[in-house]
C-alpha cells in the first residue's frame, strides 16, 4: 500500500513538471497581465441610516381599538349616581384576574337542579374555571353581573383618563356564539 502511495505520488509530479517545463505559458501570462492593468471597480459607499427614534406609547388608558366601543349614555347611567367609584384595594384578587378579558373565552354553562349558573371560562393557560354572579375576572376589576347561557356581564372598573375612575360594561359571549 506505501508503494502505491508512492508511484501515484510520483506520476502526479511529473505531470506537473512536464506541463509548466514544456509548455508555453505567455498567453497564460499576457492575461493576468491585461486582468491587472484595467481599471479598478468602484465600491459604493455605506448608505446613511437615520438613527432610530423611539415611540412612546400614550394612548394606554384608552379603550382598546379591538374592543367593543363604550356608549356614552351606560357610561354616564353608571357614573349618575354619585358614588365615587374606585376599586377596592384591600380586596383579595381572584385567581382570573391575572388574565386579559381578551385572553379568556366562555366555553359553556353549569347548573345544579334550583342551583345559581356557572359560567365555564377558559383562562388564559388553557384551563377551565367556574365562574358565577358577583366574583372577578380580568385585569381591570371586572365583576360579574349576570350570567346568562350565552355570555357573562361584567363592569370593569377602568381609569377615566383625567385622574379617577369609571365603570365600563363588558359582555363575554359564549364561544362560537352569534354576535361574537
Amino acid at each position: 500500500m506505501h508503494v502505491l502511495k508512492c508511484v501515484m505520488l510520483g506520476i502526479v509530479t511529473l505531470g506537473t513538471v512536464g506541463c509548466t517545463a514544456s509548455g508555453n505559458t505567455s498567453d497564460l501570462q499576457r492575461y493576468v497581465q491585461d486582468v491587472g492593468n484595467q481599471p479598478r471597480g468602484r465600491v459604493e459607499p455605506i448608505p446613511e441610516f437615520k438613527p432610530y427614534e423611539a415611540f412612546s406609547y400614550s394612548a394606554s388608558a384608552l379603550r382598546s381599538p379591538f374592543s367593543v366601543p363604550i356608549i356614552p349614555e351606560d357610561v354616564n347611567r353608571l357614573n349618575s349616581n354619585g358614588l365615587d367609584i374606585r376599586p377596592d384595594p384591600d380586596r383579595v384578587r381572584e385567581y382570573l384576574e391575572q388574565f386579559a378579558i381578551d385572553a379568556l373565552g366562555m366555553v359553556g354553562t353549569l347548573q345544579k337542579p334550583e342551583g345559581d349558573l356557572w359560567a365555564l371560562i377558559r383562562d388564559g393557560e388553557g384551563g377551565v374555571v367556574k365562574v358565577r354572579k358577583g366574583e372577578y375576572m380580568g385585569r381591570n376589576h371586572g365583576r360579574v353581573v349576570s350570567v346568562e347561557s350565552d355570555r357573562v356581564n361584567l363592569i370593569e372598573i377602568v381609569p377615566d383618563g383625567q385622574g379617577g375612575w369609571l365603570e365600563r360594561p363588558r359582555t363575554l359571549a359564549l364561544n362560537g356564539a352569534p354576535g361574537e
